[in-house]
């Protein structure tokens, strides 16, 4: 069950009040909060800055350690691209995550620090001039209310003082009324006593009145003042908070890889290299590569040629020494240009950088035949490479 509350409970929750002398002091407080909230709110997300650095540095040594692997593991063909699309896809992340790390550091952490030192200015001996401002608007407001008060405490406190001893004689009147033990003179004077104290407590009573009724007289014009000034406060504090807001929206949205479209592109291509392992094409490459698919030169008759001596110019066997440096056993090596996905079975894929072999030369169409570091063997658009 629910208990009234007591005289002494009420009257804490009443000194307890805003509009008591003094008690304005946490809302002049929340300036000086506010600055270090600020202080934190950067040292919290510079540490979260470390963790995404950290965490990009892991995924590019883990991409690193594993790279050459994966590279020369048993795996060829579509499977081999997939497990290497694993750690490219690291690569990139790591990469996100280290832009992460500097958005926190130098956008959002500089954009805190720039605003406190905008809103936030020091005093010389301690403190900040908007608490000061607003603390001295505060005083002034309360110093007349203050005096008041402290006036009617005291005509409060003789008032009750008085009546204590109004109620102390009554009580001896009454008790010495009809009394045969008290004389007769004796109980004159102590209903005289009571009388004179009856008309005290009334003149002390009515000052009490008056004195009350001019401390609620000046209430308005009190709370008036004292309003004003805390709106000006509220208004400070307002701004602050809208600002934090954006702040935190703002280290919402670098921190939010869910929205990212860099992410999605990475797990997006992640994706389709996974559902691109072709099992048919893997096995087809390598019956070409190690299996009955090789090119073999049967045994056949040839007819014997003399050997015709040529007379090479200069140029020729500088063109020649060129061509065998970029000549590898079973073709010439050249790089890719562009990325090519093949539409065909027969086609060959590769991603711009990559490098392989040029087994066939380009036919009348403009394909030619290549094979690469997997042993998958197909034709590609000849103006999508460039020899090494």
């Amino acid at each position: 069950m629910s208990t009234l509350p007591s005289e002494n409970s009420i009257e804490d929750a009443s000194n307890r009040s805003f509009w008591m002398p003094g008690n304005y002091q946490p809302t002049v407080k929340r300036t000086e909060d506010a600055f270090q909230a600020c202080n934190d709110i950067v040292a919290c997300f510079q540490e979260r800055a470390r963790v995404e650095r950290q965490y990009a540095q892991q995924l590019s040594e883990w991409s690193t350690k594993w790279k050459p692997v994966v590279d020369s593991s048993p795996l060829y063909g579509s499977l081999l691209k997939a497990w290497q699309c694993f750690l490219s896809s690291a690569d990139r992340l790591a990469s996100l995550h280290a832009s992460i790390c500097r958005s926190l550091v130098s956008e959002d952490g500089d954009r805190v620090r720039t605003w406190q030192k905008d809103s936030f200015h020091k005093k010389l001996f301690g403190g900040f001039k908007e608490s000061q401002d607003i603390e001295t608007g505060f005083t002034r407001a309360q110093k007349p209310w203050a005096k008041r008060l402290k006036k009617l405490d005291k005509v409060r406190r003789a008032y009750q003082k008085v009546s204590r001893k109004e109620h102390a004689a009554r009580e001896r009147d009454l008790h010495a009324q009809g009394n045969p033990d008290v004389a007769i003179d004796k109980q004159k004077k102590i209903q005289e006593d009571r009388e004179l104290v009856q008309q005290e407590a009334e003149k002390v009573r009515a000052r009490y009145e008056k004195v009350l009724e001019e401390v609620n007289r000046y209430v308005p014009r009190y709370m008036e003042e004292m309003e004003s000034i805390f709106d000006q406060s509220q208004d400070e504090e307002r701004k602050r908070i809208v600002f934090l807001k954006q702040a935190l929206l703002s280290i919402h949205k670098h921190l939010d890889i869910t929205n990212n479209e860099s992410v999605r592109a990475v797990y997006n291509e992640l994706h389709n290299t996974l559902m691109s392992i072709d099992e048919h094409e893997d096995l087809r490459c390598w019956k070409n590569t190690y299996g009955p698919g090789m090119p073999t030169d049967w045994p056949h008759f040839q007819e014997w040629i003399p050997e015709k001596k040529t007379k090479k110019g200069k140029k020729e066997v500088e063109k020649k020494g060129t061509i065998e440096k970029s000549v590898m056993i079973g073709g010439v090596k050249v790089r890719a240009l562009y990325d090519y996905d093949g539409q065909e079975t027969d086609e060959l894929s590769f991603k711009a950088g990559e490098e392989f072999l040029k087994i066939e030369d380009e036919d009348d169409q403009g394909w030619c035949r290549g094979i690469n570091d997997g042993g998958c063997e197909g034709l590609y658009p000849a103006n999508y490479v460039e020899m090494v």
